[in-house]
């Protein structure tokens, strides 16, 4: 992994940093397939949503995207660059078919909220294929991070640079970097897997401790757990709001 300091100044100065090799090419393969398997289940009940293509909580489609929640490569660095606490909001595909973009490709933030010098949210992209000019590597204005509005198109893909990288790679980014999936001018599908996690406080886009069946639950470690939210769980009673601070359903020293 490139040195911690270069990775935390990269990420203060632009909102981006490419991180190599955090996932093999053997589960490299295995996520593909898994994804693939996903698309095209999704394809034959929900194939006329908005995001279509798009696969929401990547968690309980298939074994390998389960486990990428406890990488430890991934985790160390969530914490380094983030917060130790930080929990998923969203996890799902990115997937760019020949000739065409995606959902993403609309110039945007994946963050409402502009607090200067403050990260809420820390997005993730697992890259499944290589990121290239010529299948739509990511687009994203260095900088943007600290600006509270939005460019126009022309000023931002004249100022904006193009993510390369290979697959395998993860690309984390500020959520307030303003960014556009590109165009997929080749003959072959590029996937990727996104995780956006935000702090500890802020709600999930699903209730995934709920979400989550009670083997997977057993599969987690102490990190895995944390990451969907078990630390973080509202009471639903005054006997559980009594717990003892070991079993309370929302730990203490969440930051």
């Amino acid at each position: 992994m490139q040195n911690l300091h270069h990775l935390k100044k990269e990420m203060v100065d632009t909102g981006v940093v490419v991180i190599d090799d955090i996932v093999d090419t053997d589960t490299v393969s295995i996520l593909r397939a898994e994804l693939e398997a996903a698309i095209e289940e999704d394809s034959l009940v929900r194939d006329s949503v908005f995001d279509a293509g798009m696969v929401h909580n990547c968690m309980v489609r298939g074994e390998a995207m389960c486990s990428l929640i406890q990488n430890k490569k991934i985790n160390d660095v969530i914490d380094a660059l983030f917060t130790p606490y930080a929990i998923i909001y969203a996890y799902q595909s990115s997937s760019l078919y020949p000739g065409r973009g995606n959902y993403g490709s609309r110039i945007h933030v994946d963050c409402p909220r502009f607090i200067p010098n403050y990260i809420t949210n820390l997005g993730a992209i697992i890259a499944l294929d290589d990121f290239t000019h010529d299948n739509g590597g990511t687009y994203y204005l260095p900088g943007s991070h600290k600006s509270e509005s939005l460019p126009d198109q022309s000023f931002f893909y004249e100022n904006a640079k193009q993510l390369s990288c290979n697959k395998g790679a993860l690309i984390l980014f500020n959520g307030r970097l303003v960014h556009a999936a590109g165009v997929n001018r080749t003959d072959t599908a590029r996937h990727a897997l996104t995780i956006n996690y935000c702090r500890p406080y802020m709600r999930q886009r699903f209730d995934f401790p709920r979400l989550i069946s009670t083997e997977q639950l057993r599969q987690f470690n102490d990190i895995g757990k944390r990451r969907i939210g078990m630390d973080v769980r509202m009471p639903i009673s005054l006997d559980e709001f009594y717990l003892p601070a070991d079993k309370r359903l929302y730990k203490p020293g969440q930051e």
